[in-house]
């Protein structure tokens, strides 16, 4: 016989956000701000995966990684120059400088400074406008009289491989903490996270093996920026296995032991697991508010509602999982639950997703916006494609070593605009920024053939894509 936890009087208070990662710190402050009564309950650290375990110290491991190679290619720009690679200096910038050792105290502060309060639990629906947060003392209960804001964010998805869960593989939560690079490492996932892991610890020495299911990868990013990445990997020594199935993972207490399902074998001291994210719905509760809690996402109209009295933000809306649309999306919640309760806010703002931009901080680096060429013909336009080749820009001519990029255009013909665009190679998440601008703002390409492009730079080779563009 079990005991219930005993449940204190339920609180009432005007919102309460469940989860805290990027999208929802950022609305947490900005209700607080405009003086309505927050609680923001988080079970793990206030500000998500995203400055802790994802972007901002997996981007000071790439950045570390990049200026390995770079010293590497000086001896044909600048003489000799002897590399010894060593993590220490990268582990402990992770851990002082990008996560003050995984401790959330300044971001706890600063939602307290805008008047919120912040609650240690994990938090679920138990009906309308009514949460119960299971805190290390016992359970707590909230009434909401505005709303819900959910951004629940999402877990490393274990794939159910034979006896995988019973071995201690990575997640790339365990990979940004790791003390020094392992000797060898097997990555199974071919997607950003897998990809930029897999040649940070290959560029410190490791021996990298990548095992991804799918035919290619960055399955989400133009074929052509899928070789130029594998081409890149081929040449830093990173093994790459596509369509590779695993049928089952060991572990003898030194090693890992990988079998494919053609029966071939590899061990590595190190498995990390990449095989994407997931969201646990039922254990959110969402069912209780009429949300079917059986799919991957919770969908949402164009100001994040997802149920009466019920917003949703970030990676669970399947609208791109990124720390900037999470962002976007807080911004646009927080406003329309001000409006509904007659605030400040005008909640004018409707989400629009046709310029989602993502970049993979890989070398080259690879960034993207709105559709793929692919994804342009399943919707039924008229699809004209430019391509050039970066490394054959004059930019590209005078950087030398590392130069391999691309810049693909894909246009609505019959529309004039671009309605998507890849930039892969030396800042091609910089180069990003105004094809961006150029599908969101649907301008016309006919315009976009009369600005001037600064010489020598790597954006003026958008000039030689029109070009291409308009011979297709």
């Amino acid at each position: 016989m079990t005991t219930e936890q005993p449940v204190e009087s339920v609180e009432t208070v005007d919102v309460v956000v469940i989860g805290t990662g990027p999208g929802g710190e950022d609305a947490t402050g900005r209700l607080a701000r405009a003086g309505l009564d927050v609680v923001a309950v988080e079970a793990r650290l206030v500000g998500g995966e995203c400055p802790y375990f994802g972007c901002i110290p997996t981007k000071m491991m790439v950045r570390a990684s990049d200026a390995l190679a770079e010293a590497r290619r000086a001896a044909t720009l600048a003489g000799r120059v002897d590399v010894a690679p060593d993590w220490a200096p990268v582990a402990a910038r992770v851990r002082d400088e990008a996560t003050a050792d995984w401790d959330d105290t300044a971001a706890v502060e600063r939602l307290e400074k805008a008047g919120a309060r912040v609650v240690r639990g994990r938090g679920r629906l138990v009906g309308p406008g009514e949460v119960a947060v299971a805190t290390a003392d016992g359970e707590r209960r909230f009434r909401a009289t505005r709303g819900v804001l959910l951004n629940p964010g999402t877990e490393p998805a274990v794939p159910p491989v034979d006896g995988l869960a019973d071995t201690p593989y990575w997640t790339n939560r365990d990979a940004v903490r790791a003390t020094e690079a392992p000797a060898s490492l097997t990555v199974l996932g071919g997607g950003a996270i897998g990809c930029e892991l897999a040649q940070v610890f290959a560029r410190f020495g490791t021996a990298v093996e990548v095992v991804e299911a799918g035919p290619r990868l960055l399955a989400l990013d133009e074929p052509e920026a899928s070789a130029l990445l594998a081409g890149r990997f081929a040449a830093e020594g990173i093994g790459v296995r596509t369509d590779a199935k695993v049928s089952s993972v060991s572990h003898d207490g030194g090693g890992f032991t990988l079998t494919l399902g053609d029966g071939t074998q590899l061990v590595s001291e190190r498995l990390l697991v990449a095989a994407g994210r997931r969201t646990d719905l039922k254990a959110l509760g969402v069912a209780t508010v009429g949300i079917d809690d059986s799919g991957r996402t919770i969908p949402v109209d164009d100001r994040m509602r997802a149920a009466d009295g019920v917003w949703v933000i970030g990676d669970v809306t399947g609208k791109g999982a990124f720390t900037h649309v999470s962002m976007y999306q807080a911004r646009i919640a927080a406003a329309d639950i001000l409006a509904a309760g007659g605030g400040d806010g005008d909640g004018a703002e409707r989400a629009d997703y046709r310029a989602v931009p993502h970049v993979t901080f890989t070398d080259p680096e690879i960034g993207g916006v709105g559709l793929t060429e692919a994804a342009a013909r399943d919707a039924g336009l008229t699809v004209r494609t430019g391509l050039t080749d970066l490394a054959a820009s004059s930019r590209g001519f005078v950087h030398g070593p590392g130069n391999e990029g691309l810049i693909k255009l894909v246009e609505d013909a019959h529309a004039g605009v671009l309605v998507g665009a890849t930039a892969a190679g030396p800042a091609g998440g910089e180069i990003l920024a105004v094809l961006t601008l150029a599908v969101q703002a649907r301008v016309p390409v006919s315009e976009l053939r009369h600005l001037i492009y600064a010489y020598p730079t790597f954006h003026r080779a958008i000039e030689s894509a029109l070009a291409d563009l308009q011979e297709a």
